[in-house]
């Protein structure tokens, strides 16, 4: 490699000119005629010309191919690169940018002449159907290629297709030359994008008709009396005159009556045979029923389909329907069909439902990791201006025609025009499309590919070649890149904000008090656009936006900058109207709160973070307006999600422990459980802690709150008395609680347990204890907004007629003479968890002889297990409860499999100490290393108990109070599947199924080990 400030002399070097291998640069410019040892030979206008194209070394690389193909005409075509400029511009503008061109140059060494100056064949629909017509030597009739009387070619089969292929592009050469023209010679007329992709959506169109008029030909010859009357429907970017380089080209066959179907049937399939071989794929999948349907219907075929069955998606597909080749009466009858159906869409049921599933379907097909580049269909991509567009056509063209055009742009203007869209944002939406699909006309050029991605935002070599045949022009390489890149994120960025420009920002304006010059929608126009972005009361929306927004005030102000973004993300939400209202509420009873709209106006990750929780859940809300300090945990995902639940314990005991007074110790733990709690529910509903997290969280919170009111008691009838207290108390979580298993509306089941300080008796520890534990219940049981703090004491010996309280000795004895085997099993979840620490541990060994007793369980008390358990299943499920989606009593639901792993440990934890552990999943773990179960059995087990865990908790996010059974009602249960981490895609039933597959696994194995059976 050899750089020009290496060379000596004044002799130039070929580097001046661009080129980066200079070696291999001056070899071939030698041999073009070009170069000789003093430097150019009077080359220099093609010198200079080739320094402009996009890739010097390419396009020099390119014509040095090109020379050894001409040979002797070589001289010519090194005369006229001389002499003509536009020559120059169109040709080393191609060269310069597609590797896929010289190659079509190289095997057709005379198509260089369709780019010289001078008269040229019009890029027209007519003139690239005669030019494809001629080459496969089919003579002008008068008649539509492809119909009886139609052109008929003299060319078949490989010949054809052969014929067809070059010539095909031979055209998209001539369009590319023009395109890039002049990018290399700034003084050739620079075509809009709008000449461009017309032009290719011609080329293709005359394509189909040179297939179609071959594919007749074929069809005759193989012995078909007469032609078949078939109607071809370009539809996505063909339809709308909007196509790429490099594209499938979608379409729709219609033959005219029942007896055509079979022969037209033949007929279309022949042309998407000889079309994929010599063009471009052709697509039929937006048929009805797609690849399942038939290729060709009857015009009655496809308008019964529409009537009756088309989903929303298929009518937005229709918006760009354009009959392009065969039986033209027959298309204009087909559109004239169906274009009544599309412009009523919006009114069909489950509008709403296909239009938040075609705007989810975009995000879901692109990788994270490609996001960022994708020109198509990330965010901010050009996906989401057309449909936009296209969903603003829907809910408004019904009753404005002007708004039915099929090509993006022109609607796109039309909706600024009409009012729909402010112009300057109209404007700008037209800029930033065109951008971004100029970059990808030109990444498709490169090799003729299909292709959407934006290069590595660090492979400078590709940005700056991409950068130049895009017009982008600096000094050296990384300021090219640089600026490109900047261009692509800024017009990026301008598309991403594209639903506040196109939704929102009119809704605001239709219910300002103010004068506007900006657009404002009527009311009913506003309540459609809100209908058809998911909110089922659009009036009331209408009302709780015009009460946001109303005024001059600062507060006002702000929030008509917040809200468009907000409405957007709630459209998105399982439920927008009610996260809407919850917004309403908050911001009403946060309105002195002078951090609040200024967190959400400078944190944009808060605004998206609110809108999910405050449209999928109730208690969310409900919780924020008495805990907004949590708003600001929402912009600091270690606070919110990271945090130890130990440590919240301590510091919840810590700050309790200063009062003295019971009730304001009560208001103070209330208060801190309250900001827990909510903190740990919206790290679940974002995904961002894990389910065993935060059980062990609530837990660890709800033990941390009965050990404040235990000590603030204590301490509370010590200041009363004067006396230092009579006994120590220990508190002994059972069930979920001693598991730390706790959900959100979950009970704390716990026993009590005293101990005799100093000389004092048994009777006196006891009285002492049952004063404090009433105290507990009664300040934890007091009325609340928040969810209940309820002590539930019910399994304590002789349940609800015994006392509250037993000394450790009287609990023993108790046990000892009248404990019933279910006693044992409840037993089994005992924990230490508030009071004495001592005094819990020494409980918990004192009881170890009887929840694992030596031995093993009698065969006899296992049957009776299984006899209660039997009992409770038909006993316990609530009326009209669906055993199915029952979470806690249903099949393989939380009871089927804690009992399970009970039962194991009665019977064998004797013999295997690693079953000693209150917690399921962990006594799961332990019955495999114990050779119990096998781990594909365990691991069934803990997947159908931690989905139904995780199902109660999201019906308590959602509902905002406790529920055990899988909703039936569709909201609420997109709801539930969205605090599941679903995607927002999901159909519902998938969740359901996925809820009844696991959990029929799970009681598979319950009864197996459980029933024995």
């Amino acid at each position: 490699m050899v750089n020009s400030a290496s060379r000596t002399g004044s002799v130039p070097s070929p580097a001046r000119y661009g080129f980066s291998d200079v070696e291999r640069a001056e070899a071939q410019l030698r041999r073009a005629g070009w170069w000789s040892d003093h430097g150019p030979q009077g080359a220099e206008p093609v010198l200079n010309a080739l320094s402009r194209s996009p890739d010097p070394d390419l396009a020099l690389h390119s014509l040095d191919r090109f020379h050894d193909v001409l040979g002797a005409d070589w001289a010519e075509l090194a005369a006229e690169l001389l002499a003509d400029p536009g020559l120059r511009g169109r040709l080393f503008g191609v060269l310069g940018t597609s590797t896929a061109f010289a190659d079509h140059l190289v095997a057709h060494a005379q198509d260089w002449r369709r780019m010289r100056s001078g008269p040229h064949r019009p890029h027209s629909l007519d003139a690239f159907t005669a030019a494809l017509l001629n080459a496969v030597q089919a003579e002008e009739t008068g008649e539509e290629p492809g119909t009886p009387g139609g052109p008929e070619p003299a060319l078949r089969g490989d010949a054809a297709i052969s014929a067809l292929r070059g010539e095909y592009r031979a055209l998209l050469l001539e369009i590319a030359g023009r395109d890039m023209g002049h990018v290399v010679e700034t003084e050739l007329p620079e075509p809009s994008y709008e000449e461009i992709v017309a032009a290719l959506s011609d080329a293709a169109v005359a394509a189909l008709r040179a297939a179609l008029a071959v594919a007749a030909a074929e069809l005759r010859e193989s012995g078909s009396d007469t032609v078949p009357s078939l109607a071809v429907i370009a539809m996505g970017k063909c339809g709308g005159r909007e196509l790429n380089y490099v594209s499938d080209v979608d379409v729709v066959f219609v033959a005219d009556g029942e007896d055509d179907l079979q022969a037209a049937t033949k007929l279309a399939s022949t042309l998407m045979r000889i079309a994929g071989a010599a063009f471009f794929d052709v697509d039929a999948a937006l048929r009805p029923e797609g690849k399942a349907g038939a290729l060709v219907r009857t015009l009655d075929g496809h308008l019964n389909y529409y009537r009756r069955w088309a989903r929303t998606w298929e009518f937005q597909a229709l918006l760009k329907a354009r009959p392009v080749a065969g039986d033209a009466d027959l298309g204009r009858r087909y559109l004239d069909a169906v274009q009544p159906l599309v412009w009523t869409a919006s009114e069909r049921e489950g509008f709403v439902s296909d239009v938040r599933s075609m705007r989810r379907r975009v995000e879901d097909h692109v990788p994270d990791e490609l996001a960022e580049r994708e020109l198509k269909l990330g965010r901010g991509g050009l996906r989401d201006v057309e449909f936009a567009v296209q969903l603003l056509q829907l809910v408004h063209g019904r009753g404005d025609e002007t708004l039915r055009s099929p090509a993006t742009l022109e609607a796109l203007r039309a909706l600024g025009e009409g009012g729909y869209v402010g112009r300057s944002d109209a404007a700008d939406l037209v800029d930033s499309y065109r951008f971004l699909r100029t970059l990808e006309h030109r990444l498709q050029l490169r090799r003729l590919r299909r292709t959407h991605l934006f290069p590595e935002f660090d492979d400078r070599e590709s940005l700056h070649v991409l950068a130049r045949a895009s017009g982008v022009r600096a000094t050296g390489r990384s300021s090219a890149a640089q600026l490109l890149v900047g261009d692509y994120r800024r017009h990026s960025n301008r598309i991403r904000r594209l639903h506040e420009k196109l939704f929102y920002r009119p809704l605001l304006n239709s219910v300002a008090k103010v004068p506007t010059d900006a657009l404002r929608l009527t009311t009913s126009s506003a309540s459609e656009r809100l209908a058809a972005l998911g909110f089922s009361a659009p009036d009331g929306a209408l009302r709780h936006i015009g009460a946001l927004t109303s005024g001059v005030s600062r507060r006002a102000s702000i929030q008509g900058t917040l809200l468009p973004m907000l409405l957007d993300l709630l459209a998105g939400t399982p439920d927008p109207d009610g996260g809407l209202l919850a917004y309403r509420k908050i911001s009403e009873a946060l309105a002195e709160t002078p951090w609040y709209l200024r967190l959400l106006r400078d944190e944009g990750v808060v605004v998206e973070r609110l809108a999910h929780l405050l449209g999928t859940s109730k208690l969310v809300p409900e919780l924020l307006v008495r805990a907004p300090e949590v708003l600001r945990l929402l912009a600091d995902t270690p606070a919110l999600a990271g945090r130890e639940p130990g440590e919240a314990a301590v510091s919840l005991r810590a700050t309790v422990s200063r009062y003295s007074d019971p009730e304001r110790a009560a208001a103070a733990a209330r208060s801190l459980r309250r900001h827990e709690l909510l903190r740990i529910a919206c790290g679940d509903l974002l995904g961002l802690v894990p389910p065993v997290e935060v059980f062990r969280a609530l837990s660890s919170i709800w033990a941390a709150v009965l050990e404040s009111a235990l000590d603030v008691s204590v301490r509370a009838l010590q200041h009363r008395t004067g006396d230092e207290p009579p006994a120590r108390i220990a508190v002994i979580g059972m069930g979920r609680l001693g598991g730390a298993e706790l959900g959100y509306g979950s009970d704390a089941d716990v026993l009590f347990v005293c101990e005799p300080v100093g000389d004092a008796d048994d009777a006196t520890a006891v009285r002492f204890a049952t004063s404090v534990v009433e105290q507990v219940r009664r300040l934890l049981g007091a009325p609340s907004q928040d969810p209940a703090l309820e002590v539930d004491i019910d399994l304590r010996p002789e349940g609800r007629q015994g006392p509250l309280v037993r000394t450790l000795d009287s609990y023993l004895t108790y046990y000892d003479r009248w404990g019933d085997v279910w006693e044992f099993q409840a037993l089994l979840r005992a924990r230490p968890v508030a009071g004495d620490p001592d005094l819990g541990e020494r409980f918990c060994r004192s009881i170890d002889r009887l929840r694992y007793p030596d031995g093993g369980l009698e065969e006899a008390k296992a049957r009776e297990i299984r006899r209660i358990k039997a009992r409770v299943d038909s006993e316990r499920l609530p009326r009209g409860a669906d055993p199915a989606t029952h979470t806690k009593l249903g099949r393989g639901g939380l009871a089927d499999v804690e009992w399970t792993l009970q039962l194991l440990q009665l019977q064998h934890a004797h013999r295997y100490p690693e079953l000693r552990t209150p917690s399921t999943v962990d006594g799961l773990r332990a019955a495999v290393r114990a050779g119990l179960l096998d781990e594909d059995e365990a691991e069934e087990l803990v997947a159908a108990w931690t989905l139904a865990m995780r199902v109660r908790n999201a019906v308590m996010l959602v509902r905002g109070k406790p529920g055990d059974q899988l909703p039936t009602k569709a909201r609420e249960l997109s709801a539930v599947a969205a605090a599941l981490g679903y995607p927002s895609s999901v159909d519902t039933g998938e969740v359901v199924d996925d809820y009844m597959r696991v959990t029929r696994r799970a009681r598979a194995v319950v009864e197996r080990v459980f029933y024995e059976s």
